[in-house]
């Protein structure tokens, strides 16, 4: 056992003053600020006298949601969340992030439409229903029992109204991977829990066509027009991120043609008026990797995605799965940026899925029932739902996006530059078309701010 006299007297004969505090079986030796620390260390450690000698690191607490089905939420640690937030534990509470998506359900309220006969889109007919009524709930993760006041400025394209109700669910899924009420002690956690949000619909789902008096739900989904009207209301109504889970495919060389058709040059005009007005925006990169789309084949462009790679402060997102594996789906491209949790089921099964809270689908989905069990659905039941795709990997980048917005990084294109610069990466050395410069790692992301935990 070595010495301790002789260890403070090695200490002291270096100039440097060795302490013993209370509830300790070491000494602290106090250096001069201007030198360093694991110098000094390494010089005591080569005297017979000290057992050892290290510099005092730093240690911090690691903030764990208690969430119950946050232990399922593999998704969340994978980008390193959980030393994210106890950086940042205000987790973006000054950004309002808009999700221009199927709406979101973020208010309570009863839907009394007259549902028509209407043809499937295999072409089954189902019968009408007449007048109906439709119980109709805020997710409770989303818009706590205090009211929905993190809510801001919503509005709906597809109907031109102010109350933008997700009848589908995805807008709700994708919002909680955002910023899901955390902590609480229910359910699931998000990203960027303390943002506000605004919810922007530009898609419609069977259910807004049905309600319209629509007696054919083969069109849905939206227009870039919408798109691009929803992209200039968010920029000019405060939003500082936006993310769009949605896409379209089209011809490799818009960049060069962007007026041929299939290309959206709508959509990249407004999203450089949204950069243009301090927005950063994370865009899906496409679910078309082992499918064939007429006439583009099989892994065809996904046309906004291939908009954001050009574009400084706007960014496509690939996916990977549970294993940080390409996800089956996710398309690959050079104009791929980065890479988000985005699930599979293959090799993992339900447990590969991203979990969120939104509508339980047996419920709200009752047209894909056989037309005699077909009903009217309700939308006031939820679930953790899980889901995959690029839809779900996007959201992740926008939820760190915003933490470093509330960092004080408020340049699109130097977020998108942090964001590329601190990434993990994977497959090929360097950027790639399968994962781009990598995989989201979000305490890196706001360690290359210079701070240090």
């Amino acid at each position: 056992m070595p010495d301790r006299r002789a260890a403070v007297r090695a200490a002291s004969d270096t100039g440097e003053i060795a302490v013993r505090p209370s509830y300790a079986d070491f000494d602290i030796v106090r250096i001069d600020p201007a030198e360093d620390a694991e110098e000094a260390a390494s010089v005591l450690r080569q005297r017979p006298e000290v057992q050892y000698a290290q510099a005092a690191y730093r240690v911090h607490a690691l903030f764990v949601p208690n969430d119950p089905v946050y232990a399922q939420q593999w998704n969340l640690p994978m980008i390193n969340m959980e030393k994210a937030w106890d950086i940042q534990p205000q987790a973006g509470s000054a950004i309002t992030v808009a999700v221009i998506d199927t709406g979101m359900a973020y208010e309570n309220a009863t839907i009394t439409p007259t549902l028509q006969s209407f043809r499937s889109r295999n072409g089954t007919v189902y019968p009408a229903l007449g007048p109906v009524v439709i119980p109709y709930s805020a997710a409770p993760q989303l818009v706590s029992a205090t009211g929905s006041s993190r809510i801001v400025a919503p509005y709906d394209f597809v109907n031109e109204r102010a109350t933008p109700l997700d009848f589908d669910g995805h807008g709700t899924h994708v919002s909680g991977t955002i910023g899901q009420l955390t902590n609480d002690g229910i359910g699931t956690a998000g990203v960027a829990f303390n943002v506000k949000l605004m919810p922007v619909k530009v898609l419609a789902s069977e259910w807004d066509l049905l309600f319209a008096g629509f007696t054919n739900i083969s069109n849905v989904g939206g227009s870039d027009d919408d798109v691009a009207r929803g992209l200039r209301y968010a920029a000019d109504n405060g939003a500082k991120v936006i993310n769009m889970s949605l896409g379209s495919s089209g011809p490799a060389n818009c960049a060069t043609n962007p007026n041929q058709n299939d290309c959206s040059p709508v959509i990249e005009a407004a999203l450089r008026y949204a950069v243009g007005k301090g927005c950063f925006i994370t865009i899906a990169g496409g679910n078309e990797f082992e499918d064939n789309v007429p006439p583009f084949g099989v892994n065809p462009t996904s046309v906004l995605a291939e908009i954001a790679s050009r574009i400084p402060g706007v960014v496509s997102v690939a996916a990977v799965d549970r294993g940080k594996n390409h996800a089956y789906y996710s398309s690959t491209g050079s104009y791929i940026e980065l890479s988000a949790p985005g699930g599979s089921e293959r090799g993992f099964g339900s447990a590969g899925f991203v979990r969120q809270q939104t509508f339980d689908s047996n419920l709200t989905d009752t047209f894909l029932l056989s037309p005699s069990e077909f009903h009217a659905p309700r939308f006031d039941v939820f679930g953790n739902i899980g889901y995959i795709g690029t839809s779900m990997a996007a959201p992740h980048v926008a939820g760190v996006a915003a933490m470093l917005m509330q960092q004080g990084v408020t340049d699109p294109a130097a977020i998108e530059d942090l964001l590329e610069k601190t990434a993990i990466d994977l497959g090929a050395a360097g950027r790639d078309d399968t994962f781009g410069f990598g995989l989201v790692d979000a305490r890196n992301a706001l360690r290359g701010l210079g701070l240090a935990k």
